[in-house]
Formats: C-alpha cells, sequence, structure tokens
C-alpha cells in the first residue's frame, strides 16, 4: 500500500516535468495590450518568425489594447501557467501602471511570472522645426525657462514613460511646461505639425524613420547610455542632468506558476535570437538595445522599476482613472 502511494506521488510530481519537456507541442500565442503598429507591437514581430522557427510552433500574435496595457496583462494573469498563453509587456503594465491606476486587477510582481527582458528601448526628445529650432539640448532648455508657460509636450498617454520623461525633466530643469496625453502614438501627428503641442519623448522606434527623413528632429535621447540606433544624438545624463534614466522596456511575462522548465526554455530562445548578429542590428537600427536575460534577473528588474517609477508617479499627480 505504501509502496502504491509513493508510485503515485512520484507519478503526480513527474506530470509537471513531462509537460514542460515536450513543450510546445501546439501554438504558442502572445498577447499584446496594444494596438498594432505601437513599438510593443514591433518588438514582438520582430522575434516572433525566429521564435516559432527555434520551438517548432507556430507564434501567435494577438493584440489586445485598453487600459494601458492592463486588460492583456491580467488575461495572462489569469490564464493556466503552461506556457501557450504569455505577454510581451512593457514598463506601463509591468512597473508603471500600478502607481497609476486605482486597480488594475493583477499584482504585476506576484501573478505574472518572469521570461525575458527582450529590449530596452529610450524615449527621444524630438520637435518639428515649426515649433522651435534649438540647436542642442541646452538651448532647449535655455529657450523653454525663458517663455514659462508657453510651451506644451505631448505623449502617449497619462503616467506612460513618454510622460514621466517629461515630468522627470520638468522637475530636474525647473521648466513650466503643459502635459497634453494623446492615445499612443497619434501624438506624433501634432508634434509633426508644430501648432498644438511643441515637443515630446517618443520611443525611438515610432520617431526614429521621422527623425532621419528631416522631419523631426532629436536633441536627446532619456536613456544612460546613448542608442546605438541613433549614435550622435546625446544622452539628457550627459547633457547637464546627470542620473537621468526614463526608458521604456519590453519583455516577455507569463501566469504565476509558470513552470521554471518553460520560462527557462523560452528565455534561452529569446536569448538565442536576440545574439544573431543580424537580428542585433535589426534591433539598434530600429533604435531598441537588445538584453535577453534569465527570468530571475528579469524579476529583479521588475521589482527595481517599480519601485523607482512611483514615487515619480505620485509627485507628477498623474491617475489614470
Amino acid at each position: 500500500m505504501r509502496k502504491q502511494i509513493w508510485l503515485l506521488l512520484a507519478a503526480a510530481l513527474a506530470a509537471p516535468l513531462a509537460a514542460a519537456q515536450q513543450y510546445p507541442s501546439r501554438p504558442v500565442t502572445i498577447l499584446i495590450g496594444f494596438s498594432a503598429g505601437g513599438t510593443t507591437d514591433i518588438i514582438t514581430r520582430m522575434i516572433s518568425g525566429e521564435l516559432a522557427r527555434s520551438l517548432g510552433q507556430p507564434v501567435v500574435i494577438e493584440n489586445r489594447p485598453g487600459a494601458g496595457g492592463n486588460i492583456a496583462a491580467e488575461i495572462v494573469a489569469k490564464a493556466k501557467p503552461d506556457g501557450y498563453l504569455i505577454l510581451m509587456g512593457s514598463v506601463g503594465p509591468l512597473a508603471i501602471n500600478v502607481s497609476l491606476y486605482k486597480s488594475i486587477g493583477y499584482d504585476n510582481l506576484k501573478d505574472l511570472a518572469p521570461i525575458t527582458l527582450v529590449a530596452h528601448v529610450p524615449n527621444m526628445l524630438v520637435f518639428s522645426p515649426r515649433a522651435m529650432n534649438p540647436a542642442t539640448f541646452q538651448d532647449f532648455v535655455a529657450l523653454v525657462k525663458a517663455h514659462p508657460g508657453k510651451y506644451f509636450y505631448a505623449s502617449t498617454g497619462s503616467g506612460t514613460s513618454s510622460h514621466l520623461s517629461g515630468e522627470l525633466l520638468k522637475q530636474q530643469a525647473g521648466l513650466d511646461i503643459t502635459h497634453v496625453p494623446y492615445k499612443g502614438a497619434v501624438a506624433l501627428n501634432d508634434v509633426l505639425a508644430g501648432e498644438s503641442v511643441h515637443f515630446m519623448f517618443a520611443t525611438i522606434p515610432s520617431a526614429i524613420n521621422l527623425v532621419r527623413a528631416g522631419k523631426l528632429r532629436a536633441l536627446a535621447v532619456t536613456s544612460l547610455k546613448r542608442s546605438g540606433g541613433v549614435p550622435d544624438v546625446p544622452t539628457v545624463a550627459e547633457s547637464g542632468y546627470p542620473g537621468f534614466d526614463a526608458s521604456s522596456w519590453f519583455g516577455l511575462v507569463g501566469p504565476a506558476g509558470l513552470p521554471p522548465e518553460i520560462a527557462a526554455r523560452l528565455s534561452g530562445e529569446v536569448a538565442k535570437i536576440l545574439a544573431q548578429p543580424a537580428m542585433r542590428e535589426k534591433f539598434i537600427q530600429q533604435g531598441a538595445d537588445p538584453v535577453g536575460s534569465t527570468p530571475e534577473a528579469f524579476g529583479a528588474y521588475m521589482r527595481a522599476e517599480t519601485a523607482k517609477w512611483a514615487p515619480l508617479v505620485k509627485a507628477s499627480g498623474a491617475r489614470a482613472d
């Protein structure tokens, strides 16, 4: 009788391991909490084809926009933790939104299992020559300081890293500027017009082609290091504000309880993809810096970022409810 109990217990323990070893045996769906064409969508589609080849199964991309990415994140948080439904999340739903929204329907640090940090994507201060024409970032700060209350800056939404980059600069440089939130990258259309808003902090992939075409000018990026995609554009940190860091980032997560073997398999495959020279160059040309971390490292990063953004959200007064 005791032997039978031990056999049943061993079988029960072996079942999840066997399932993980066979993973995946059917298509894997990556949920995106934003519309097609945005930076999260671009990053996901850049790796999805290679990921499908390495996993030996189709990778399906599904856009579920809404509530700053919270809708898709909540769906994944409540999904079966078997690795067949995962999320490409961004700094918003994975770190900022817990401080921005009164309730987000999930705990970003308890209900989601980190898989891998895919890429850092700095924001870039851009403007239309129709709106202003400073030659350097220092000239920009001097111009705005000389005309308090005159300049308006757009963002991709209240509480996004685009917005909070502006708030951080406002605090550190002592600027009197007005925030105008939009719903997503459509904000760039008004920045291009140079009439109702004068500048914005846009993710590099969303603005890089406009900068290269000369339709927008770029003065600074918000990462601590310069971006490989726009190496001639200095950082805010090196332009007089040491420590300024307000970048976006993107990573894969699954539901809490995701077997470590599955998380490690996905993490390892993505790391191999991002290590390919052609893929690295593709990311860099889009203004994204590829990473490819372990689940443990990504978990620690999510915790640090959640703590980092909370006081800035509070100081900005931003609310999304």
